[in-house]
């Protein structure tokens, strides 16, 4: 990955759609060498599909909601299969801290997700519990995001969540075990 794949991804954020010839003028390529790159970042899996942005309300999809799971030890591998086949799962992310998965699915009303929470997922062998959270506002959704549109905090914060981190003193790591 170089600056003008960057960049090709990032005019193909915006707009999928766009001509190889507009892309080009845009990175500041030639169309040949547009073309080139595009079919290459599909080639090595950098891009891995082209798709519309929908909104879910106006598809009549106006209620969504994340499904926080916590799994039943030894049973992930069930567990995986079964969400990939679930059509209401929008996209499933394993995590960390207090549940093991979160699903973010859509549903055309409130009992909808009910149904789905209490009907579906927690009826499932793998699952030991369900907590929903329905989603009342979705106030950014970005495609993806490169490494471009990250801002550099390294030098400015010390701060770990809540907790200041404070390095060992200079010379601390020569000191002889007790």
């Amino acid at each position: 990955m170089d600056d003008t794949a960057y960049k090709i991804l990032a005019v193909l954020r915006d707009n999928g759609r766009i001509s190889i010839a507009a892309l080009a003028e845009k990175v500041g390529i030639s169309r040949a060498n547009a073309y080139t790159r595009v079919e290459a970042l599909v080639q090595d899996g950098v891009i891995t599909g082209f798709s519309a942005q929908v909104d879910h309300a106006r598809a009549g999809l106006s209620i969504g909601a994340l499904v926080f799971v916590t799994v039943m030890p030894q049973a992930w591998a069930s567990f995986r299969d079964r969400v990939v086949e679930m059509p209401d799962v929008e996209w499933c992310a394993i995590t960390t801290g207090e549940h093991d998965a979160m699903l973010l699915i859509r549903a055309v009303d409130v009992s909808g997700v009910h149904e789905f929470s209490t009907g579906v997922i927690a009826q499932l062998p793998e699952v030991r519990t369900v907590v929903s959270v329905v989603v009342l506002d979705e106030v950014i959704r970005r495609p993806y995001l490169l490494p471009g549109d990250l801002p550099d905090r390294t030098a400015t914060n010390t701060l770990l969540g809540m907790t200041r981190w404070t390095p060992a003193t200079p010379g601390r790591d020569t000191l002889p075990p007790r």
